[in-house]
């Protein structure tokens, strides 16, 4: 099946103000006519940017599940609870659908969006031809699940806020708190940074003429 893109066709869409304009074959920059923003085919070094995030995310991973996320000081004493311990305060007391909530939005989605994130920029740098719908399809939920990222700090600080909350105590953030906060928003940051263009360049071109995908 033969896919006509846009790049393909000589046309070139600014980022800014999205105008479609002739690509201008010449050694001088081309800017936009309309904002006069500096117009460049693909997002210039997206792969390495978004491998640079996802590695730091998935670093920072390792210590928000590990570290307290909330201390608790009270007349009975003080502890620190993490994520899992939320999940299983809630899980052994009955409250399972707070259980699985917190799972889910503490756990589930972050991983699956390092991994999608993952998958999708390590077949764009091969230049994988495989599913090339699907994985745009991928990108668009991982997209969408970002702008609902924040949910997951929020899920986080209240659920533990009340794991073996008591009166006349003083709660602060823990260390996992910034941990799992810095994870969100590099991975926000890391899909904003991949281009999904790069997953249909190697199905338009072909092996004898091989496209740049840090084409600038």
């Amino acid at each position: 099946m033969k896919y006509v893109t846009a790049k393909r066709a000589g046309f070139i869409s600014c980022h800014a103000c999205g105008r479609v304009e002739p690509r201008v074959r010449s050694r001088a920059p081309q800017h936009c006519g309309r904002c006069g923003a500096h117009l460049h085919s693909r997002h210039p070094d997206s792969l390495t940017r978004t491998w640079a995030l996802l590695i730091a995310a998935a670093l920072l991973y390792i210590p928000a599940n590990l570290l307290p996320v909330m201390h608790t000081a009270s007349l009975l004493g003080s502890e620190d609870d993490t994520i899992m311990s939320g999940v299983v305060y809630f899980w052994t007391s009955g409250d399972w659908p707070l259980a699985v909530i917190v799972f889910i939005a503490s756990i589930m989605v972050p991983m699956l969006k390092l991994g999608v994130l993952a998958l999708l920029t390590a077949t764009a740098q091969r230049r994988s031809r495989w599913r090339p719908q699907q994985r745009t399809t991928l990108y668009r939920m991982v997209e969408r699940i970002g702008r609902w990222s924040m949910l997951d700090v929020f899920v986080v600080t209240l659920t533990v806020a009340l794991v073996r909350f008591r009166s006349l105590a003083v709660i602060t953030a823990g260390p996992g708190a910034i941990a799992f906060g810095s994870v969100v928003i590099l991975t926000m940051i890391a899909s904003m940074q991949f281009d999904p263009r790069l997953i249909w360049d190697p199905v338009e071109g072909s092996p004898s003429q091989p496209q740049d995908p840090h084409h600038d």
